[in-house]
């Protein structure tokens, strides 16, 4: 299977040796089972996403508090930068407050500077509908996942690439905080830790169910409680102590966002509820941005929703009409979230404090 890594203002990939065929800066993953070290509390949800239904129109006004105006049409004019996929954008992640890195059905990672609407780096080596980016905190490095049941990572100046095969289609894969360890998980019900450094995995785990992983390996640690829809993406807060999930559904049955206390499980502490199809992302934003916690959802329904943490109550609507199914969220500022779509590629939003909180499109490239 052949790769590259093609740049834009930047120089050639890093060469390095190998005896497996493979471009330049390829260093090729072996699986070696040995014990991991102690790691952080990992949450791991495993996720399907739902089908594209028709959109809906409906009201969400009973979530709201009183004389706040929920939901907008944006009217106002936005830039159009060079686009940084040419189908389907599946996800997004922030590598830093410049660089987003983002990847989809055109089997193509790209790196892209969201500032200046300009394509920094594009990686290709997939052979199917890339499904996971995850940005290694403070560095160039990052990994993106398959359906072509590889998972691969990168290097944005070409220094480094790593690949390693799972047994079914790869849909999530997580940094271990403060380590030098991913944990992959695929369709065939299987975790998968493995040491960054040295290209091996060290551990396996096979689940079936919504579970948290704890410190102790790929051990069991937390059992949520059922619910009654698939559960699409989870996000953990920065502090390690609040995990959001959302689910699919239609016609505004599932389609909600909850808030779980990982320190105890028994029952969930909120609910979000508003959407008409299925949640595909959810992040916690920057608590600079308000007074209260608040969090973003994006859905299916082309609309992303701004929430107060604490109570549920939806305080804004940005309704990004013409883009389809929203897929993925990622916080590029402390004012600044992008977010894939479908149709319209990558969304730059701004979230503004006056004269309430609200969200406004800027760009989409």
């Amino acid at each position: 299977m052949g790769m590259e890594a093609e740049g834009v203002g930047r120089g050639p990939a890093g060469n390095t040796t190998s005896n497996f065929q493979q471009p330049q800066g390829m260093l090729p993953l072996r699986c070696h089972l040995k014990r991991a070290p102690p790691q952080k509390i990992l949450c791991w949800f495993c996720a399907m996403m739902g089908k594209l239904q028709s959109k809906l129109k409906h009201s969400t006004y009973k979530y709201r508090p009183d004389a706040i105006i929920e939901e907008r049409i944006q009217t106002t004019a936005f830039h159009e930068y060079s686009p940084a996929h040419v189908d389907t954008v599946s996800v997004v992640a922030a590598l830093n407050s410049d660089l987003c890195v983002s990847g989809g059905k055109d089997k193509t990672v790209v790196a892209y500077n969201w500032k200046t609407g300009n394509v920094v780096r594009r990686f290709r080596g997939h052979e199917h509908d890339i499904t996971k980016i995850a940005c290694l905190h403070k560095s160039n490095q990052f990994f993106s996942a398959s359906r072509d049941r590889m998972v691969m990572m990168w290097d944005l100046h070409g220094s480094l690439t790593t690949q390693a095969a799972v047994l079914g289609p790869c849909h999530g894969g997580h940094w271990i905080s403060h380590s030098s360890q991913l944990c992959t998980g695929s369709r065939d019900n299987t975790l998968l830790l493995w040491d960054v450094g040295t290209g091996q995995c060290v551990e396996r785990a096979s689940v079936s169910r919504n579970l948290i992983m704890g410190q102790s390996g790929l051990q069991v640690a937390h059992i949520f409680p059922a619910k009654q829809h698939i559960q699409t993406y989870c996000e953990v807060s920065e502090d390690g102590r609040m995990c959001l999930s959302c689910s699919n559904g239609f016609g505004g049955e599932g389609c909600e966002a909850t808030l779980w206390d990982l320190r105890q499980t028994r029952n969930r502490i909120c609910e979000y509820k508003g959407h008409f199809q299925t949640v595909a992302s959810c992040v916690f934003l920057p608590r600079a941005l308000a007074l209260m916690p608040v969090i973003a959802t994006s859905s299916h329904d082309c609309k992303v929703k701004i929430w107060n943490q604490d109570t549920g109550a939806c305080l804004f609507t940005l309704s990004l009409d013409g883009s389809g199914p929203l897929t993925s969220l990622a916080i590029g500022d402390t004012i600044s979230l992008l977010c894939a779509s479908f149709h319209r590629g990558i969304h730059l939003l701004r979230m503004d404090h006056s004269p309430g909180l609200e969200l406004r499109e800027v760009a989409v490239f």
